[in-house]
């Protein structure tokens, strides 16, 4: 499933336990105590193609592994400025912008008024064709950032990804055929880019605008050919997940990593990474201006359930890898009602999470169990809000739309709505615009250190004696019937 990005967890996150802590992305030691950037000029035009010259210093991230810790970042105690409303207990409240360090970061206009600038936006990507359905769900499923195996059980990763993507396509394929055949989130996201650079425009930013897929095209690193092809000379890398999770923002981020770190163009480009902006004013009140349309559809608006459905991500992300995708969501979710209760809209609210797999533990409460409660508890009237994405995909419209929708009036709830997804929303755009402006300043090359932990944990004989089980998982795995069969069926 596209944007299920967490999907192909499965029984397989097991296998990882305690090695999700210290097989990690660390955030960490380059991330000073800073502030968010507040001071940007807002002209540019194509000129010079000196990339040598980071413009300020900023957040800049190192990684380790393929697996993502957040946890150092999470005891970074940084800090914002206004758009900090509440902190749920989460240490790092910077992460609605890139954060620097505290010198002054006002560029010069003659120096920004070289710049050649590029936009990278960041999102899943989803098969477009029914034929693209278990080719994408390979791609999803040998991320190591979805299937978490430990480091020592890496050969699986590939072999495991084709039989997963095997054995799920068909069911895949059903949810794209009720949705049209085939994934509309490139289409959208390419339309969202064409948004952004024309607001951009309207603020007298010039700025080339790159669509970058994880799993599906146009790939990252296509787009990351095409930054190359146009000579940028900086780069701000917007991330279409309002909230951060290892396995959307951070996936995303160590393939950029991966790729700058081994090209001496790229190494030397400075970059501004949008971790996360869920807290951003522009964005809560659009979700609010949504969620109040939406409300007035309904004969009694003030009787309607807020019924926020995000993704899930499996529990072991936040207990052990230090994941802040939880935290970042309920503060989220908190922002939205406050905005709503501003309003005069003071209707009940729930948050529950969607698109589970496998037999591992994930976030709770569940939104299906949920919405079965709702319906015996009298609950008449719902309005669904899809609230970790942004545009319209296969967990909005077939998993929230049909299957859910189906779910709740079976279980006693009488009207049903959902609030579309924000997509081309002018004020959504406007906001990211503001949020790329705002970045620009902080731009540095990125780091390109390696930690040396991997290292320092090896042991030979563990190494032995988890290749040898490890084989012999493979070997079973490889060997049971309902593999076979699906192989023999779908790859010969």
């Amino acid at each position: 499933m596209e944007a299920a990005s967490l999907s192909g967890v499965l029984s397989l996150s097991k296998l990882s336990g305690s090695n999700l802590r210290n097989s990690d992305y660390r955030f960490s030691r380059s991330i000073p105590r800073g502030r968010c950037v507040a001071s940007v000029s807002r002209h540019s035009s194509e000129g010079s193609n000196d990339v040598d010259k980071p413009s300020s210093k900023a957040l800049v991230i190192s990684s380790s592994d393929s697996n993502t810790n957040y946890s150092a970042l999470k005891g970074a105690n940084l800090s914002c400025g206004s758009n900090q409303k509440r902190n749920v207990n989460l240490q790092t409240n910077c992460a609605v912008g890139v954060c620097t360090f505290g010198e002054n970061v006002v560029e010069s206009h003659a120096h920004v008024a070289e710049e050649k600038l590029g936009v990278l936006l960041l999102n899943l990507g989803g098969p477009e064709t029914l034929n693209d359905v278990q080719p994408f769900l390979y791609n999803l499923f040998a991320d190591p950032d979805i299937i978490r195996l430990p480091r020592l059980f890496k050969f699986l990763q590939r072999p495991l990804a084709k039989l997963i993507s095997v054995l799920r396509a068909p069911k895949s394929k059903e949810g794209y055929a009720a949705i049209g055949g085939g994934s509309p989130l490139r289409k959208i996201t390419d339309e969202q880019a064409h948004a952004l650079r024309m607001a951009l425009e309207a603020k007298n930013v010039c700025a080339n605008v790159y669509v970058g897929m994880r799993y599906w095209y146009p790939f990252t690193e296509e787009a990351i050919e095409q930054i190359k092809r146009d000579r940028i000379t900086k780069l701000v890398v917007l991330p279409l997940y309002p909230q951060f999770s290892i396995s959307t923002t951070g996936s995303s981020i160590r393939v950029l990593q991966s790729i700058f770190r081994e090209d001496a163009y790229l190494s030397r480009l400075p970059v501004s990474v949008i971790l996360s902006w869920y807290q951003r004013q522009g964005y809560i009140r659009s979700m609010a201006d949504l969620i109040e349309k939406e409300l007035g559809r309904f004969p009694k608006p003030e009787e309607v359930m807020i019924f926020f459905s995000a993704h899930g991500v499996p529990v072991s992300y936040v207990e052990d890898a230090g994941d802040p995708y939880k935290d970042q969501m309920e503060e989220c979710i908190y922002l939205i009602m406050q905005e709503l209760k501003a309003r005069g809209i003071g209707n009940d609210h729930k948050l529950a999470y969607q698109s589970r797999v496998g037999p591992v533990q994930w976030l709770k409460p569940y939104t299906d169990e949920v919405l079965v409660e709702l319906g015996q508890k009298g609950v008449k009237s719902l309005l669904a809000v899809p609230i970790s994405f942004v545009s319209e995909h296969i967990e909005t419209l077939e998993e929230i739309d049909m299957e859910y929708k189906d779910l709740a009036l079976e279980s006693g709830i009488e009207n049903w709505g959902r609030v579309p997804a924000l997509g081309c929303t002018s004020s959504f755009i406007t906001d990211l615009a503001d949020a790329v402006v705002e970045a620009l300043p902080s731009a540095q090359a990125m780091s390109t250190s390696r930690d040396t932990a991997e290292e320092a944990e090896y042991d030979p004989l563990n190494y032995l004696v988890k290749l040898f089980f490890g084989s012999i998982l493979a070997f079973i795995l490889l060997l049971t019937p309902k593999v076979l069969l699906a192989f023999r069926n779908h790859l010969f």
